[in-house]
Order: structure tokens, then C-alpha cells, then sequence
């Protein structure tokens, strides 16, 4: 074939990310880069901050003014169609008021929230003002929200509810996710990676009730980026044209698999194997 006879493939579906940047690549935009490519989609990034950190937790972050957020979102949307906006890390009150005008000039974009609030070990990411801020501003726009219960109860409370210590404590996570449907959100997906169970459960709701609830084998150790893996894979699945509750299911499957796959890259956390389905030497298991 000569290079007259070539015809360039459809592009694939794109999905905008604004999240902070992570230099050991286990979470943040470049977990979702990881994530988004392996899922078949194009990823799009707008920086909201640059952290200092590795596999073992956050020591500093260097939020970026918000109208250099703004120069960035607006610049690409004015170039690239997008399927689907994902939210991570946004740094600052400022930068979620700027993100939440411009996500609102896109209405019949599906966006679906990762909240955020801390690293794995614990680093506050979030202060009180900004979890109001998203209550407020972009609650109300969002598809589909993926807290933790840990951060459910932040969420729904105003004064910080939810802690290490609180991780065991008893949580009528029906009632506080339709806390979080009532601020204007469609879906929310309440994880239980922070459970003492024997099985993570995940349960997923909707504005008229409770649509499914995943269970899955626990797995031994600690993972980098497993919020932002999920988050990121839901949003492929739907750029990719599959209802939300499919995608959900499809992201689950493939954040778990990723997890399985997960590798020591450092001394911290696990880092969840985006591509493990490239790999030939991944050991047989499996999920309910």
C-alpha cells in the first residue's frame, strides 16, 4: 500500500480530564491517561495542579491559577469534540468555580466526579471550603459521582465526619447517598474499598432508587490510583456509547483486573496494571 492510498481510521471518542498531575503515574492524570488509552479512547488534560509525591503519599502540591485552567479547558474544547468531562484533583475554590462555569456551557456532556478528598495515606486534598465549593457548583452538573465512604460522609456533612478511625464505624450509606442525589447529581456509586468486608462492595443509585450492587473478592494490599482507575474507566465506557450502569459494571470488571495485575513499583502502594491485558504472564482469577 502506498502512502497515497492511506485513509485515516475515525478517531476515537475523547474524553477531557481535569485532574493534577502525579509523578509516580499511579494515580491522577496520568493514572487516567493509562486508563483512558487502554479503554480504546483519546485522553484530553487540563492541569489543575502539580503534586510532589511518589507510591507512599503526597508531601506538596502547586495548585495552578484558575484562569490558567481556564486557557487550557477552553483552547481544546474550542478545537475537539468531547464525549465525556472527568473530574479529579481541582486544587482550589477558585479552580472548581472556573470549572464549574465551564462545564455548564456543556450540558449534554456526561461528567462524572472522582472526589478526591485525600491520598491514600492520608494527605488532605480538600479542605473544607472546597467541599462546599463542590456541593454547590458541581454537584448539581454531575452524571455520576465515585466516593469512597470515607468520602461519602464529608460529602454530606459540613464539618469533616469522616476520618481513618471512622472507616469501621456503622454508615447508612442509603441515606447519605440520597443526600448527594438530592444536591442534583443523576448517579452516585458509593465504593467499599474502605470496609472492613470480606468482599469490596460497590452499590450504585440513582435518582428513583438503587440500580445494582457489585461484589468483588478483596484484594490483598494497598493500591495507588484505584479510585481514578474506576472513575476513568466508567467515563470510557460511556464515551464509548454504553449506558451508565453497563459502563459501571464494564469499569469495575476492569479496575479490578488492573488491581490483580498491580505491581511494587516503589516502597508505598501498589500501582494498578492499566495494561494488563497486554501481558501474558497474569495468573488465572477471578470476581463475583
Amino acid at each position: 500500500m502506498s502512502l497515497s492510498d492511506h485513509r485515516p481510521l475515525p478517531a476515537p471518542p475523547a474524553v477531557l480530564v481535569f485532574a493534577a498531575s502525579d509523578p509516580s503515574s499511579g494515580a491522577g492524570v496520568q493514572a487516567d491517561l493509562l486508563t483512558l488509552a487502554s479503554m480504546g479512547c483519546h485522553p484530553l488534560t487540563v492541569l489543575t495542579a502539580l503534586t510532589v509525591q511518589d507510591t507512599t503519599g503526597v508531601d506538596d502540591m502547586l495548585v495552578f491559577d484558575a484562569d490558567w485552567i481556564v486557557d487550557q479547558a477552553r483552547c481544546i474544547l474550542e478545537d475537539v469534540p468531547v464525549a465525556v468531562f472527568k473530574l479529579g484533583v481541582l486544587g482550589s475554590v477558585e479552580a472548581i468555580a472556573a470549572i464549574a462555569e465551564i462545564v455548564s456551557d456543556y450540558p449534554e456532556i456526561p461528567l462524572i466526579l472522582d472526589p478526591v478528598l485525600s491520598s491514600g495515606r492520608g494527605d488532605e486534598l480538600a479542605n473544607e471550603d472546597m467541599i462546599a465549593a463542590l456541593r454547590e457548583l458541581i454537584i448539581p452538573q454531575t452524571t455520576l459521582i465515585t466516593p469512597n465512604t470515607l468520602e461519602l460522609l464529608r460529602l454530606v456533612h459540613d464539618e469533616d465526619a469522616a476520618d481513618e478511625d471512622d472507616a469501621d464505624a456503622p454508615v447508612d450509606m442509603d441515606d447519605s447517598a440520597g443526600r448527594l442525589l438530592e444536591l442534583g447529581c443523576e448517579y452516585v456509586l458509593v465504593t467499599g474499598t474502605h470496609r472492613a468486608t470480606p468482599k469490596v462492595i460497590n452499590t450504585l443509585y440513582h435518582r428513583d432508587g438503587k440500580v445494582r450492587e457489585d461484589a468483588w473478592d478483596r484484594l490483598p494490599g494497598s493500591y495507588h490510583g484505584s479510585g481514578c482507575t474506576l472513575a476513568s474507566a466508567i467515563a470510557a465506557g460511556i464515551a464509548q456509547g454504553l449506558e451508565l450502569p453497563d459502563a459501571v459494571r464494564e469499569a469495575q470488571e476492569y479496575t479490578w483486573q488492573a488491581l490483580r495485575a498491580g505491581y511494587r513499583l516503589g516502597m508505598g502502594q501498589f500501582i494498578p496494571d492499566r495494561m494488563f491485558w497486554a501481558r501474558d504472564d497474569i495468573p488465572g482469577g477471578s470476581a463475583s
